[in-house]
């Protein structure tokens, strides 16, 4: 209820950013507000599991400030995700065909982003760190909890849900478009290791396999914005 809780207040604190102009050294300096919505792609970089990227959308809200005298833009904003990954497994050590289980796992990011102008405004080399907060891997069919992770002989699809919950983020992409209505992609790496949360659980059976867990978010995005 508190992760709501603070979501709401974020939101509501960019809701209340309007455009405005500013004066400072005989500058324009324009603040702009945006709203954006688009698909990802997902997955975890990892050597312990078998994995397979997924698809997925985000939505959010960007805040911008144009500096016409600098070489770049400044944004920051919150943007929500839910993402899908497949992770191969078998139905027990003795199937030989491994089949994909599904996972889902939702995404809420803080960014601030840094705008290198090539063509001013019109198109720009974003850059920039995020805070994630996101949610334990959560398995589509639970009819496919006690299947074996590929790479393991006893772990479970149900066993390996409990990954860490927060991340510090490094993103990198371009944004394109006139001052209405723009484009932009962008490459999402997670720096912390996603998996360490199952590192803490000693229950787990990892005969087989790795004993350390390690593995690192990566994410696309391709979005379109509407600014005001």
């Amino acid at each position: 209820m508190k992760k709501i809780q603070l979501s709401l207040l974020v939101v509501l604190m960019l809701c209340f950013v309007t455009k405005n102009f500013a004066q400072h050294k005989n500058y324009d300096i324009k603040n702009g507000f945006g709203l954006f919505g688009g698909i990802t792609q997902f997955d975890i970089i990892t050597d312990n599991f078998e994995t397979t990227k997924g698809d997925g959308w985000i939505g959010g809200m960007s805040a911008t400030v144009d500096i016409p005298h600098k070489w770049y833009n400044a944004s920051y904003g919150m943007q929500l995700s839910e993402n899908t990954l497949g992770i191969s497994g078998r139905i027990s050590n003795t199937d030989l065909f491994a089949q994909e289980l599904e996972y889902k796992i939702f995404t809420a990011q803080l960014a601030f982003l840094w705008h290198a102008k090539i063509v001013g405004s019109y198109l720009t080399i974003d850059f920039g760190p995020m805070l994630q907060y996101n949610s334990d891997l959560e398995l589509k069919d639970d009819e496919q909890e006690n299947f074996i992770i590929s790479n393991y002989n006893a772990l479970t699809a149900n066993d390996i849900t409990d990954i860490s919950n927060f991340n510090i983020n490094g993103a990198i992409g371009a944004t394109a478009g006139f001052s209405i209505i723009k484009f932009r992609a962008q490459y999402i790496y997670g720096f912390l290791n996603t998996l360490n949360g199952l590192n803490s659980n000693s229950d787990l059976d990892l005969t087989g396999g790795d004993n350390e867990f390690k593995g690192n978010q990566a994410m696309l995005t391709f979005s379109a914005m509407i600014t005001f």
